[in-house]
């Protein structure tokens, strides 16, 4: 009686079974999976958050299905603080940046039409291709001194089926900036092929390098429709704000705009209360964002100061966001070896395979989880090897 694209296999995995034995055993975890930051001692504002939410015109309820404007507005101001016009009449808001990307592929794909998605990323992407009857093509990133995206196969996954390509920029959990040369690459290629562009940037704002991440809100080579939120820009997943961006050749950009009107007006799913608060919870970025920063850098650093002494372990490149990818001895299943560091080390780890890495012999660990977790966790890890 249920339909064939929610028939997904329901059963947990091992790795889930494993973790739910240790939080049930009372014994302290070392999780360097962490990705919730309300839960890693980040200091909040809560003052302020907690006023914002008490303005008594939430009692009024006046919809916009593009967002109201005071909070689209305060989208656009903080695009203009990192140097990027984007106008309020450009913006979308959404509940989440998974609504986004529900919106935007029920705008491109007719049921079975395919969109490319880049590997190893997050798994995210497959459920909302189920829900939305859409099929995913998988092109690589290669790792070759930093990761790339594979242009040539990306090039050769394009079928007439094919409605867009996704980037994750920065990637997660490659930390992968898309290039100045890639952009301009996938521009060409998606005009000729008449493909749109879906960025997310959830992780815009966390570069570990000297040059700020470039956004693909102003991107005009191609119809762009970037995704990103409070959830990782603020440190506030409960607060469900995110937006949606499109840009690119003005006839295209237009008629996008007012489908996806159409298409929010029929769910109105963002609550107004949220909607006021809005340009309070984007200015909580400023300190969330130094904290993190901080921590992540501390972190990246001691992984580093351990890494130096190890032989047979090492990480991989990352330009930015909340993850590094260490490259370990593939002897064994790299889940069989993350069911050992949480049974008989205490340590929680990602497997590669969990984000599509080619092959085994990667684990993935997030640099935000506290710093002293951090670092005993890293050398519990560090030890079997």
């Amino acid at each position: 009686m249920f339909s064939s694209r929610t028939n997904w296999d329901l059963k947990p995995n091992r790795l889930s079974e494993a973790l739910e034995r240790h939080r049930s055993s009372g014994r302290k975890l070392f999780d360097l999976s962490a990705s919730n930051p309300t839960e890693c001692g980040f200091k909040y504002d809560a003052t302020a958050i907690m006023r914002a939410l008490c303005n008594p015109s939430s009692l009024q309820y006046q919809p916009d299905p593009r967002g109201l404007v005071s909070a689209r507005q305060a989208v656009s101001e903080y695009y203009a603080q990192r140097g990027d016009r984007v106008a309020i009449n450009e913006l979308l808001l959404t509940a989440s940046t998974s609504e986004a990307y529900s919106f935007v592929l029920r705008l491109l794909c007719n049921p079975g039409d395919e969109l490319l998605v880049p590997t190893p990323s997050y798994p995210l992407f497959d459920f909302l291709a189920d829900v939305n009857d859409v099929k995913l093509i998988r092109y690589p990133l290669f790792y070759d001194h930093g990761w790339h995206i594979d242009l040539h196969a990306l090039e050769h996954a394009i079928t007439p089926a094919t409605r867009g390509i996704i980037l994750v920029h920065p990637n997660n959990p490659t930390g992968h900036y898309t290039g100045t040369e890639e952009t301009a690459k996938l521009n060409q290629i998606c005009s000729a092929k008449g493909l749109a562009i879906v960025t997310d940037e959830v992780f815009l704002d966390f570069s570990l390098t000297n040059v700020p991440g470039k956004s693909f809100v102003t991107n005009e080579g191609a119809l762009t429709f970037t995704t990103s939120g409070i959830s990782k820009i603020a440190g506030l997943p409960q607060m469900k704000l995110a937006w949606l961006a499109v840009s690119g050749p003005e006839a295209m950009k237009r008629e996008a705009l007012a489908r996806l009107e159409l298409l929010a007006d029929t769910y109105l799913s963002l609550n107004t209360p949220i909607q006021l608060a809005a340009p309070v919870l984007l200015k909580q970025r400023n300190d969330f964002q130094h904290q993190l920063m901080a921590r992540v850098r501390k972190n990246l650093e001691d992984l580093d100061s351990q890494l130096a002494k190890a032989q047979k372990v090492s990480r991989l490149d990352v330009q930015g966001g909340w993850y590094a990818v260490l490259r370990v001895p593939a002897i064994r299943r790299d889940e069989d070896l993350a069911i050992e560091l949480l049974e008989m080390h205490d340590v929680h780890v990602h497997p590669g395979h969990f984000y599509d890495f080619p092959g085994e012999g990667y684990l993935v660990l997030s640099l935000i989880t506290p710093e002293q977790d951090f670092k005993e966790g890293v050398s519990r890890l560090l030890a079997l090897f």
